[in-house]
């Protein structure tokens, strides 16, 4: 009687090790998961300030050659830069004199570099910005004063698709993305006033 009682407390200590080592791994696995999602915000957050610096660089620029503004939106046609457009896609300035078209085409030519990543790369590929990375801007109507500038770019999880007031989507990035509850936007709308 005594044997078997001692095989029944061997045989329960190895049963609580399983149990210990079950209770373990469901912890681990937890705790891999904890550090997946951290790594993503940590990554989406990223972005954010990158579009963000890319946003205020740009709104600088258009407020310092404010006399031919138009000519960073193509007038009411609007321009994008970035991923999937061209270099050449840049258009050219009509307004202004030599050195402000000048200005305006080193700018957007400049803009577009940024944002497709020119500032670090690996190997040959350009990996300094935001994944799948669109820079607009236009001009809210003929004639106005106003200017919407927005960066658009890919994020990693799922969150609500960005829509304009009206409920339409967002048009600067719309489509490029696969999934529109991936894309990412930020804007800043420029007044210029009228100058004399």
């Amino acid at each position: 009687m005594v044997r078997s009682s001692s095989m029944q407390r061997r045989g329960i200590a190895l049963i609580e090790v399983l149990v210990t080592l079950v209770v373990l791994m469901f912890g681990l696995l937890g705790l891999a998961w904890v550090n997946n999602r951290s790594n993503l915000g940590e990554m989406e957050a990223y972005q954010r300030v990158q579009a963000l610096l890319l946003l205020q660089d740009m709104s600088s620029r258009l407020n310092a050659n404010r006399q031919v503004a138009t000519c960073y939106s193509n007038g009411a046609t609007g321009v994008q830069v970035g991923t999937g457009t061209l270099s050449s896609s840049i258009p050219t300035c009509a307004s202004g004199n030599a050195r402000q078209q000048a200005q305006v085409a080193a700018d957007l030519g400049s803009w577009d570099g940024q944002i497709k990543g020119q500032s670090e790369t690996l190997s040959t590929a350009k990996v300094g910005a935001m994944i799948g990375a669109v820079g607009c801007v236009t001009q809210d109507s003929v004639g106005s004063n106003v200017y919407l500038i927005a960066v658009s770019w890919q994020g990693l999880t799922p969150t609500a698709a960005p829509t304009l007031a009206d409920g339409s989507p967002f048009t600067c990035g719309n489509g490029l993305y696969g999934n529109e509850k991936l894309h990412r936007v930020i804007t800043t709308k420029i007044r210029i006033g009228a100058l004399s």
